[in-house]
């Protein structure tokens, strides 16, 4: 292995400039040998290696090795080639057009839209990751890029975790992997399969961008880094009263020593975070000072023997709390149909516990002119269907912190609940269909239009014996058609 230069060519890839240097490796700006002009910017990772190298570092570059060239989509760098420590090893991906949130953080405390709109997409792109089996562990604002048009892209596996290969890290070493300031409680324990990590780091990044302090300071031992296990951090309305009590709600939750008491998934916090008016609000949402001296010491004799029983992997972490839609049409007043969808609904979510419930429905407006607000009894026609989606739910008995609540308006409800359904990264949507007629098989309908154009499970239910028409006989088990449409889990 040489000193790299500008000019020196590595397996068709020429050196051009380097970019920058960090602790563990060096970035240069390479270009293809036999490329074209318009060809994207290529980036070089290179392993700094000597005498005095960390071996941990260098066991993190083979991790990155393995687990990039396994990622795809807008928010990872695209792979492009990699050459082994038996010559000069290397990592050549797609040079991100951006800037980090490292930049940001000189200037926290943030604006709270800010910080909720970086929330939000930080766990979007934290879900996508988990969806590819991979915990990325280090989550962190150098590591955290935004593309040009604002989606993040997640940079930087040498920490991470893949359900699918080797855990060398885990192999190896038994300190905890982490950087000290974002290090999950669990990561301190030598936990290294729980996606859930990835949502502590994430709460530490809210509470910093909206309070400007960190909450568990900068550590660099393993006592303080275990001070997060017995020590609660200062509630963040107390350092800025500016923060809703939602979002000190959703923050402190994400802080959780407890992984089990965070969100189960990122959708589920993004989810949250996109619709505050409905997060539930507990103690947490309250707490205006930290718990006192003999509280502290009880959470320290409790953690002096903690043991922590690990999920079995990202994808089953997953599975087991997956987002449900149920879109019920409000305006169709068909009792049979709705029971029918309360009954697919509830088989659902008793085989999947952790399982989080929307109800949707969707308000039509006009393409051109005016829409009305209210209805010929003069009730604002919003808050009307938000109170049916809540009448239609009640026999569920589902815990509020649970379910939510959403009306859609817009001109076309199949666009609008596929549309939900990707934003809100939903695993499954329940939807009920009328009946057929000549009429409908002609145009289409929503359903089928759902099935053909969701990227996820979708389930369509129809009333017994595909009658549309009201029923006051004991409803019989619903006919459905779980189909699959797209990639979804």
């Amino acid at each position: 292995m040489s000193r790299l230069t500008p000019g020196m060519v590595i397996d068709g890839f020429r050196v051009e400039e380097k970019l920058h240097k960090g602790g563990m490796a060096t970035l240069w700006h390479v270009t293809r040998v036999d490329g074209k002009p318009d060809d994207p910017r290529l980036l070089m990772k290179i392993p700094i290696l000597g005498d005095n190298t960390d071996p941990a570092a260098i066991v993190g570059f083979e991790v990155e090795q393995m687990i990039m060239p396994k990622l795809t989509g807008i928010h990872v760098p695209h792979f492009v080639a990699s050459g082994d420590f038996t010559g000069q090893p290397y990592i050549v991906m797609e040079e991100i057009a951006g800037k980090s949130l490292r930049s940001r953080f000189d200037e926290a405390p943030l604006p709270i839209d800010e910080v909720v709109s970086i929330g939000i997409r930080v766990a979007t792109a934290l879900h996508d990751l988990h969806r590819q089996n991979v915990i990325h562990l280090d989550v962190k604002p150098s590591n955290i890029m935004f593309h040009e048009t604002g989606e993040v892209i997640l940079i930087d596996y040498g920490l991470a975790r893949h359900d699918k290969l080797p855990d060398l890290l885990a192999e190896e070493f038994r300190l905890p992997m982490g950087t000290g300031p974002y290090i999950s409680p669990e990561q301190v324990m030598h936990i290294r399969n729980d996606p859930r990590s990835d949502l502590f780091a994430l709460g530490v990044l809210m509470y910093h961008l909206a309070t400007g302090e960190r909450p568990y300071g900068f550590p660099t031992t393993v006592s303080g880094l275990r001070r997060r296990l017995y020590r609660d951090p200062v509630p963040p309305r107390s350092l800025n009263p500016q923060i809703p009590k939602w979002l000190q709600e959703l923050i402190l939750r994400c802080l959780e020593v407890n992984p089990d008491k965070r969100h189960d998934t990122a959708a589920q916090l993004a989810l949250e975070l996109q619709h505050p008016e409905q997060v539930k609000l507990t103690a947490r949402a309250e707490k205006r000072v930290r718990e006192g001296l003999f509280k502290m010491i009880r959470r320290w004799f409790r953690s002096v023997g903690m043991e922590y029983v690990p999920q079995q992997s990202a994808s089953t972490q997953l599975t087991r709390a997956p987002i449900i839609v149920v879109a019920i049409d409000l305006n169709y007043g068909s009792e049979a149909l709705a029971e029918s969808l309360r009954v697919a609904a509830r088989r659902v979510l008793q085989t999947e516990p952790g399982a989080r419930l929307a109800c949707v429905t969707v308000q039509k407006t006009n393409r051109i002119g005016m829409d009305e607000l209210v209805d010929k009894e003069g009730r604002n026609i919003h808050v009307k269907h938000l109170v049916g989606l809540k009448h239609w739910a009640r026999p569920l008995n589902i815990p509020a912190e649970k379910i939510t609540y959403h009306v859609l308006e817009a001109p076309d409800a199949a666009t609008a609940i596929i549309d939900y359904a990707k934003v809100n990264a939903v695993d499954h949507i329940v939807i009920g269909s009328r009946g057929s007629s000549a009429f409908r098989r002609y145009l289409g309908s929503v359903s089928s239009e759902v099935v053909a154009l969701a990227e996820c499970t979708v389930t369509v239910v129809k009333t017994p014996g595909g009658t549309s028409q009201p029923s006051l006989q004991p409803v019989k088990p619903q006919q459905s058609e779980n189909m699959q449409a797209g990639t979804g889990n």
